[in-house]
């Protein structure tokens, strides 16, 4: 190509890109994490925010305000999803709310047939999961589960690495992150005057509120956050699950308690959970007291025991410690550090603007949630569950298979069967 064709073609290409429509978005869940999403996609670009939407007013201006700031025009403001979903301006939302507020929204986008960027967990629990799941298959409409560690260059190497078969069969899989939890005010008081809390809780059981299990906090109470594993180690398991190429547990054992924090949360502080995989078991561990880590640099990752070679992976670096006394290890860092929420978002905006399905979808999602979901059922239920996944259901318990499925508070009706 000349000189003259290289300008004409970048020419071209420059109008098209400045041509090319911005994502019309909405935002569901305007606290923390709704945030830090909003912000991805404006970082990404191609995006303008026409609509926001939270049950907590405060929230909710505090939203609109930063949009109109970064695009100059103010977007529709609203209290309930429903009328969010109902704007003739919207091809995308982000559905950023508590997991117990996933579904019936999702639901509703996926009706509308609009782009979702959904964060994880899929749901809160597994029939909504599959309710989930079933939707968009129906719609085939375009989603993105926030499933953000799929991102991380060192987990993407790991699943390389490990497929090329240099550190032999992997026999196990430990995955852990212990931190030290912080739990608030327990105490059951007025909810701020800028809050809904019948709202709020929606179809979880209305709960008498307090600052220990409202904003931000509700990820270690079991009615809406369902505890750390579910909440923020479902991040490892589905790395875990990517790396090593493994569908859903065939059984499930988890054992722990609250030894630290009883009576101030209502999910263990200290969990083992096993889960049995075709390939190789999983083992998750976490611990949320004690304020030193032995060893601060395995206090977060995914260990991966192979017959030569054991593998340690985080978010931004990975080290390969081959067997033998005095075997160097290999350490492989992500420089500059990886933002893995940009990625992911740019991902799905890219996606969405060519018309194609996004790598993280519904089906994916449930794989990885009902796997932590099914260990805190074993973990409420005492003993080992079987799983038939083909049939989605547990096959050596009622009592457990019941608990794959929550009623929802009147008037809400939930989704699955």
């Amino acid at each position: 190509m000349d000189r003259r064709q290289f300008v004409m073609a970048a020419g071209a290409a420059g109008a098209a890109q400045g041509q090319q429509k911005k994502i019309r978005l909405g935002v569901i869940g305007c606290g923390w994490y709704g945030g830090v999403d909003m912000r991805a996609a404006y970082n990404a670009g191609g995006v303008e925010v026409t609509g926001v939407c939270d049950v907590d007013s405060k929230f909710l201006d505090e939203a609109a305000a930063a949009v109109e700031k970064q695009q100059g025009a103010k977007p529709k403001a609203f209290k309930h999803y429903k009328d969010l979903l109902a704007m003739d301006e919207l091809d995308a939302v982000i559905i950023a709310t508590p997991p117990h507020w996933h579904a019936l929204p999702f639901i509703a986008a996926c009706e509308r047939k609009l782009a979702i960027y959904e964060e994880k967990p899929l749901s809160y629990d597994i029939r909504e999961g599959r309710a989930m799941a079933n939707a968009w298959k129906k719609a085939g409409n375009l989603v993105q589960i926030g499933f953000q560690r799929r991102q991380s260059d060192a987990y993407q190497a790991v699943r390389d690495y490990v497929k090329s078969g240099a550190p032999g069969r992997i026999v196990q899989a430990d995955v852990n992150i212990h931190y030290t939890a912080q739990p608030l005010d327990n105490t059951p008081q007025p909810p701020p005057t800028t809050l809904d809390w019948d709202l709020w809780c929606g179809p979880a059981p209305k709960l008498p509120y307090s600052p220990n299990i409202g904003h931000k906090s509700w990820r270690l109470e079991q009615t809406t956050g369902n505890g750390h594993l579910v909440d923020w180690g479902i991040h490892l398991i589905d790395a875990t699950r990517v790396m090593l190429g493994l569908g859903s547990p065939k059984s499930v054992t988890a054992v722990g308690g609250l030894y630290e924090y009883k009576g101030r949360i209502t999910t263990p502080d200290t969990l083992t959970a096993h889960f049995e995989f075709d390939q190789c078991p999983v083992v998750w561990r976490h611990r949320l007291w004690g304020a030193v880590e032995r060893d601060p640099e395995f206090a977060y990752g995914v260990t991966l025991y192979g017959e030569k070679e054991t593998i340690f992976a985080n978010d931004q670096r990975w080290i390969v410690l081959p067997k033998g006394k005095d075997a160097p290890r290999r350490v492989t860092e992500s420089k500059p550090p990886v933002d893995l929420g940009l990625r992911h978002m740019q991902e799905f905006l890219t996606a969405v603007q060519a018309g194609k399905q996004p790598a993280c979808t519904p089906e994916e999602g449930f794989r990885s949630t009902s796997t932590v979901q099914l260990a805190m059922i074993a973990y409420r239920s005492g003993r080992t569950l079987e799983w038939d996944a083909q049939a989605e259901k547990i096959t050596n318990d009622a009592a457990a298979n019941k608990l794959l499925r929550r009623e929802y508070r009147a008037p809400y009706k939930h989704p699955g069967t």
